[in-house]
C-alpha cells in the first residue's frame, strides 16, 4: 500500500505579513494547511535556516539591492533580503501552525555559500537533502505540498519531487506567491508542463 505524505514548505514568520520577506496573505493558509495536517498520516515540514550573512543576502553584496539577480558558482540567484536567520523569531514556525504532528523538520539554506529553495536539493541541483531518501524508505510515493512561496520553494520542491519519481500535488489554495517578474505564471506553467498535479479547492 502506497503512502502519501504532505510536505508544508517554509510557513515562517519571515515569510508572513510582518515578517522581514513577506508574502502577501502568507499567514492566511494556517487554518487550511491545519486541516490537512489534521488529516494526512505522514507530515513533513520544511524550514528555511540561513546563517547571518548568507551569500543569498543582499547585504551580503555591497551595492546590491534585494531582489536584484547576481551570478553565483551554480547560476544565477536572487538575492534577498536578511531573513529566516538560524535561532531568530522569524525562523520559527508561524505561531498558529500546528506542526507538533509533523515527523521530520528538513532544514534547508544553511550552506553559507548556496541557496535552497527546493525542499529536495541545494539550489546547485545536485546536493540532496536527504528527503527523497527519507520518503522512499518509508514506502511514500505521493506527495501535496503546500505553503510559501508558491513561485519558490513550493514550485522548485515540486518540480525536483517528479523528477525523483514522486507523484506530486501542489494545493494553490493552501499556497501563496511572490511573483517576481511574472514568476507565478513561469511556475505555474514549468510545474503544469512537469507533470506536477495543480488543485485549487478555494472555490469550495
Amino acid at each position: 500500500m502506497a503512502e502519501e505524505a504532505l510536505i508544508v514548505i517554509d510557513l515562517q514568520n519571515d515569510f508572513c505579513p510582518g515578517g522581514a520577506l513577506a508574502v502577501a496573505g502568507g499567514d492566511e493558509i494556517v487554518p487550511l494547511v491545519n486541516d490537512l495536517i489534521r488529516r494526512t498520516e505522514h507530515v513533513v515540514l520544511t524550514q528555511d535556516w540561513h546563517p547571518a550573512g548568507h551569500s543569498s543576502f543582499a547585504s551580503s553584496h555591497p551595492g546590491k539591492q534585494p531582489f536584484e539577480t547576481i551570478e553565483m558558482p551554480y547560476g544565477p540567484q536572487t538575492l534577498w533580503p536578511d531573513h529566516c536567520i538560524q535561532g531568530s523569531l522569524g525562523s520559527d514556525f508561524h505561531s498558529g501552525l500546528a506542526w507538533t504532528k509533523a515527523e521530520l523538520v528538513i532544514r534547508k539554506g544553511f550552506r553559507t555559500a548556496i541557496d535552497s529553495y527546493s525542499a529536495f536539493f541545494e539550489n546547485d541541483h545536485k546536493t540532496p537533502t536527504g528527503l527523497a531518501g527519507y520518503l522512499k524508505e518509508r514506502g511514500i510515493d505521493t506527495i501535496t505540498l503546500v505553503g510559501l512561496a508558491t513561485d519558490f520553494c513550493v514550485a522548485y520542491s515540486a518540480l525536483d519531487a517528479v523528477k525523483q519519481g514522486f507523484k506530486a500535488t501542489v494545493r494553490l489554495d493552501a499556497c501563496r506567491g511572490i511573483d517576481l517578474n511574472r514568476s507565478l505564471d513561469t511556475m505555474l506553467k514549468r510545474m503544469q508542463d512537469a507533470g506536477v498535479t495543480l488543485e485549487d479547492h478555494s472555490s469550495e
